[in-house]
């Protein structure tokens, strides 16, 4: 446009609206605010208040495992039975899972497993840098942390069954220190007697807590002059064959690209465009311990319960059990019951003050892999679908997003996210 006061032709900065404000979301709309972008976030919540607040706070740089390793389709029926394990199931829901569950449980062998591995180490391999490198400098800083982060086996023999995954670890550039006997609770004197070996990971970290994070960071963007919106997206315009606008509760965003980042609530909005991901909520629920009588001195992962613990502002965070059956926000009583049980024979002098429970959905697609990129030729990019490792890889997405939309080259092999896979040829 022309700039009648100067008489020189002046650029009209691209304007991207990004759907969704938690990490991803909010990651994505600074690096593309740090770019020149004009950028507006939306979501119709809170920002910071949907899985990115419920998770177990840790940036965890080496889970490259998913859940789908070889043996889960001759386990899985075994792990629902038990109710000590912290798999659940609503069975009203299990007719409406099967096709999806179908297609997850086609990935649990030796060969996809490996390669899933490979595509997750490019989001979270770089974890902690990549949270400090979006903060540096800014109030948002404060609540990443530095720290090691601990797998806590009974023995060296249930480390040693675990042999598979620390190998693909391993083959991430992620191997532990072993602490066994004595030194145990010498470094970590919360834990009961039956821990007997830690598997130390170093170059981790944590966030002190999640929601006020990302709260932060959006916070961050309107200081950047970019813009937070609270409003409910319904549709894309993309008439002319790539978008144009946002259609809200609240009106019409006019856009050059949009970006998806909307967790398990993006699978409608995909679909919108064509796209039908094949992507289940998984219920996971976490329990804090207000005002906690002790806590670990860094994040630890009980293997035998399948839960993590972490001491963040807010007390000690456990977070760990996985239920499949909707979206519903009612709260089923057995996870948390068998959280608790759990917690108390890990930790059988924790005391605290009082306890916050909390339940949220995690987006898993059944290949265990996150979509991150151009939705076709739309001008509509995908960020989303991050399962177990949303806040780990948030800032990576968000800045690989960000590339793509600014023009940069990346030297990540990006193939294993397209959301095209999903396409139907």
């Amino acid at each position: 446009m022309l700039n009648p006061a100067i008489g020189e032709r002046v650029m009209k900065s691209e304007h991207i609206v990004i759907v969704g404000a938690g990490i991803v979301g909010a990651a994505s709309a600074i690096w593309l605010r740090r770019a020149g972008k004009e950028v507006t976030l939306i979501d119709k919540g809170e920002p910071g208040m949907g899985a990115s607040y419920g998770n177990g706070c840790i940036l965890a740089s080496s889970s490259v495992v998913p859940v789908t390793g070889p043996g889960l389709l001759r386990k899985a029926p075994a792990y629902l039975a038990d109710p000590n394990f912290p798999l659940f199931m609503r069975w009203s829901y299990l007719p409406k899972l099967v096709p999806w569950l179908v297609r997850y449980m086609s990935h649990a062998n030796a060969g996809d497993t490996r390669r899933i591995s490979q595509g997750l180490t490019t989001i979270v391999g770089d974890s902690l840098e990549q949270h400090q490198a979006l903060t540096h400098g800014t109030d948002a800083s404060k609540w990443v942390c530095e720290s090691d982060y601990s797998f806590v086996y009974k023995d060296r023999a249930a480390f040693d069954a675990d042999a598979f995954s620390w190998k693909l670890r391993a083959e991430a550039g992620f191997v532990p220190e072993l602490v066994e006997g004595d030194e145990v609770h010498e470094r970590e004197p919360i834990l009961s007697e039956a821990a007997g070996l830690l598997a130390v990971m170093k170059n981790h970290g944590f966030i002190l807590n999640p929601g006020s994070y990302v709260k932060d960071l959006v916070a961050l963007l309107e200081q950047l002059g970019g813009r937070f919106v609270q409003a409910e997206v319904k549709d894309f315009d993309v008439s002319g064959g790539a978008v144009s606008a946002v259609e809200t509760t609240e009106g019409r965003f006019e856009c050059d690209k949009a970006v998806i980042a909307s967790g398990v609530w993006s699978k409608p909005l995909m679909g919108k465009l064509g796209i039908s991901v094949p992507l289940e909520a998984e219920r996971g629920y976490h329990i804090v311990y207000k005002g906690p009588s002790e806590v670990p001195n860094n994040p630890m992962m009980l293997a035998e319960g399948k839960f993590v613990a972490t001491a963040m502002n807010q007390g000690l965070r456990c977070a760990g059990i996985v239920e499949f059956g909707g979206l519903t926000e009612e709260r089923s009583k057995a996870p948390l019951a068998l959280l608790r049980k759990k917690v108390k024979a890990f930790f059988p002098r924790l005391e605290a003050d009082g306890e916050e429970e909390w339940l949220g959905f995690r987006p898993a697609p059944t290949d265990s892999l996150p979509l991150i990129g151009e939705v076709g030729t739309s001008g509509v990019f995908a960020a989303f679908g991050h399962h177990h490792i949303g806040l780990t890889g948030g800032p990576k997405t968000g800045r690989l997003v960000a590339d793509m939309i600014t023009g940069q080259h990346s030297n990540n092999d990006m193939r294993p996210f397209q959301p095209m896979r999903f396409a139907k040829g």
